[in-house]
């Protein structure tokens, strides 16, 4: 009797503890909401997404401070913040160091010229997550690479704070701070337009529109004579860009 209730006992934590692993590094989705929290940040406490409701957002995520690669990583997005504002996209930065050693790299950023460039302020806010909070809501933490660093993660939020596109990079690997941009003019332009946008798509390109059902659809569709609209098959119809 007693060893069936040991056994049983350590089946329930062996789940148990399964479940907590599986709920601390789940990755959310497409099409979830944005995980909320409030953090502590360069530019002061910030209550995420809610202080951004109505507006894009990318949510940016980097292993550690003082490191190379993402020193040259937050120099980039701070030379295309305005751009990001302009689509009006808020840029929230994070990572588990803590506030002071984020306000000190911010310092230290600021005075180095990437590229030839002229110094540069970064406007957005550098978020420290050391309980791992964050970290854990979002997926950032992979164990194969570190259970106290996050990966380089990006998570692109759309005006209903629904999460719309994720990146995650290893530690090695600078992003492309234009390719995170492309993606997000991508996202604006399916959203405006009701479009999808094809492979390699840059701003100004010709959008796809939804394939017809059938080769019927395709032919009435085509009957209409839109001259905004042309087929390279049935299936495959693009939309002139406006």
């Amino acid at each position: 009797m007693k060893l069936t209730l040991l056994l049983a006992c350590t089946i329930l934590l062996t789940c148990s503890l399964h479940t907590q692993e599986s709920e601390t590094y789940r990755i959310p989705l497409i099409g979830e909401k944005a995980p909320s929290f409030t953090g502590q940040s360069t530019k002061g406490t910030i209550h995420f997404p809610d202080d951004y409701f109505g507006q894009w957002k990318i949510l940016f995520s980097h292993p550690a401070d003082f490191t190379p690669v993402c020193s040259t990583e937050i120099l980039e997005l701070a030379e295309l913040q305005d751009d990001f504002s302009e689509l009006n996209v808020k840029l929230v930065v994070m990572s588990t160091d803590g506030l002071n050693s984020h306000i000190e790299w911010v310092r230290s950023l600021q005075g180095i010229r990437l590229h030839g460039r002229e110094a540069i302020t970064i406007e957005f806010p550098l978020v420290s997550d050391t309980d791992l909070e964050i970290s854990k809501k979002y997926g950032m933490l992979h164990p194969g690479y570190s259970t106290t660093k996050d990966v380089r993660g990006v998570f692109i939020i759309d005006p209903e704070d629904k999460i719309c596109a994720t990146f995650f990079y290893p530690v090695s690997t600078g992003r492309n701070i234009e390719e995170i941009k492309r993606v997000l003019m991508a996202l604006q332009t399916s959203a405006k337009r009701d479009v999808l946008t094809p492979a390699n798509w840059q701003p100004g390109d010709d959008v796809l529109i939804d394939s017809p059902v059938s080769v019927e659809a395709a032919e009435k569709l085509a009957a209409k004579e839109n001259p905004d609209l042309y087929s390279l098959e049935w299936y495959l119809w693009f939309k002139k860009s406006k």
